[in-house]
């Protein structure tokens, strides 16, 4: 054999042996795969959200699959719930939690996760349940100083600091907890993925064998997550996908009530909320939010109106607040909190064309009291009657509460949920109730407050200022 046969003859074991795979890209926004590096994402149009990640050597074990059963015959899914012992937590996951979920929890730093988190577990073990506390962010002397501050220390309760997943995998299968809490999943680490703590690949893996031990062991976990400056969770979007509950923490840390919501839920219903309210001993349920937000609430006031807001299935009273003042800069501001500045700026041009209201010339502020935010349109109204309060300076009656969806051409549309709203304004004490004119036709009963139908924006002026 020549040198050059044996080199030719070769070769090809030489390139097989030292073949290196090449690093792809992914999105952390919408998990979009690119082999090289792209500043703008193709698939969401994301500026620097492509990362680079590392493959991991599959081991090339082939797995079993599960033997198809007839519906009929699969297990039920009635199944007894964990009660939280905290009442606004269970309003929130639908009545508690549901053995082998998985609940991600996410919200801004200091909002009070890791409290609640806390809470939940010293609840959950005073019913002589075994339970499990993983943190991989704060050591143990930390989180006892925490615990004790909020008396949530309970025998029953364990703690580990521990970021790797198989570690944390294995702890579980030896105590079998009635429930396991991780905080935070963009803190842990899978031996076998070759990239850093908080990247694409690990939060997705680290979440399925999370998820894969919930469903084998029949063990709730509840994991908290980071989020983005834009108030999303951190990490793969997949991860929301994967897991059974989504809840968000918001508020503002300078408010003291906090709103627990519900974005995603396979055992509820979904945008049910919880409120409450932060103080010294920790997180403190409000049983009546709408006796709070209205608290401090100014009596015949110009912009100042009441709405009543539905949540989920709960009925919410709240202030809603607007300023109109001459503007002294060349162009007008609007400012929202609470509600979407789009809708406001919309509402305004509404009042502008359809009531001949002056809003062009001036500084228009919203607020909706209290640090909670309203998404439904049913808040319409409430803006339109404030806004037109102020601008006017004339109050609305401290008795009167407004709600309905205004429509481009000036009319009032109808809303849903109107049987709670009027239980709950006339529980509070409220005598006049202004809604829109087809929820008043479909009233089936006869409340004691006075119903006050209206079509147009024209009537609702005419009946809020009369």
């Amino acid at each position: 054999m020549t040198f050059y046969s044996a080199y030719y003859t070769m070769k090809p074991m030489s390139t097989i042996t030292k073949k290196k795979k090449k690093p792809f890209y992914i999105c952390h926004k919408c998990d979009y795969q690119s082999v090289k590096w792209l500043g703008r994402c193709p698939e969401c149009g994301e500026w620097e959200s492509l990362i680079e990640e590392k493959i991991p050597l599959s081991s090339g074990a082939s797995r079993s699959f599960t033997e198809p059963v007839p519906l009929h015959l699969a297990p039920d899914g009635d199944e007894e719930r964990i009660s939280t012992g905290i009442e606004e937590l269970d309003r929130v996951l639908g009545g508690g939690i549901v053995p082998g979920s998985v609940v991600l929890i996410g919200g801004e730093p200091g909002i009070g996760k890791s409290t609640l988190i806390l809470h939940l577990l010293a609840s959950v073990a005073d019913e002589k349940r075994k339970v499990l506390y993983v943190s991989g962010e704060e050591s143990a002397r930390q989180i006892k100083m925490r615990a004790r501050r909020l008396n949530a220390m309970h025998p029953e309760e364990f703690l580990a600091t521990e970021n790797g997943v198989e570690q944390i995998i294995a702890m579980t299968m030896a105590m079998k907890p009635s429930l396991l809490a991780v905080d935070s999943i963009q803190t842990l680490v899978c031996a076998e993925i070759p990239s850093s703590p908080g990247s694409v690949t690990q939060v997705r893996e680290s979440a399925y064998r999370l998820l894969e031990l919930a469903k084998r062991e029949d063990i709730p976990i509840v994991l908290v997550g980071h989020v983005t400056k834009d108030g999303s969770i951190a990490g793969p979007k997949v991860l929301e996908h994967m897991v059974d509950t989504v809840l968000y923490f918001e508020g503002d840390r300078s408010h003291a009530f906090r709103i627990l919501r519900t974005v995603k839920n396979r055992f509820g219903s979904t945008n049910e909320i919880g409120v409450f309210e932060m103080k010294e001993e920790g997180l403190v349920e409000v049983k009546n939010p709408s006796e709070i937000f209205l608290a401090e609430r100014p009596l015949d006031e110009p912009g100042s109106v009441v709405l009543p807001s539905v949540e989920g299935t709960r009925p919410i009273l709240v202030e809603v607040q607007a300023l109109v003042s001459p503007t002294n800069l060349g162009t007008a501001r609007r400012t929202a909190i609470g509600a979407d500045p789009q809708r406001l700026s919309l509402l305004c041009a509404v009042l502008e064309k359809k009531a001949g209201l002056d809003m062009y010339g001036n500084d228009i502020f919203l607020n909706i009291a209290g640090g909670i935010r309203i998404d439904e349109p049913a808040l319409d109204l409430g803006v339109i009657c404030a806004l037109a309060s102020s601008l006017m300076e004339k109050p609305i009656p401290s008795a009167t509460v407004v709600c309905g969806e205004v429509g481009l051409a000036g009319e009032v549309r109808a809303i849903g949920h109107v049987d709670v709203r009027v239980k709950e304004a006339e529980r509070l004490g409220f005598t006049r109730f202004v809604l829109p004119r087809g929820n008043k036709e479909r009233m089936t009963w006869n409340p004691q407050i006075e119903l006050i139908g209206v079509s147009t924006l024209q009537e609702v002026l005419e009946v809020v200022f009369k």
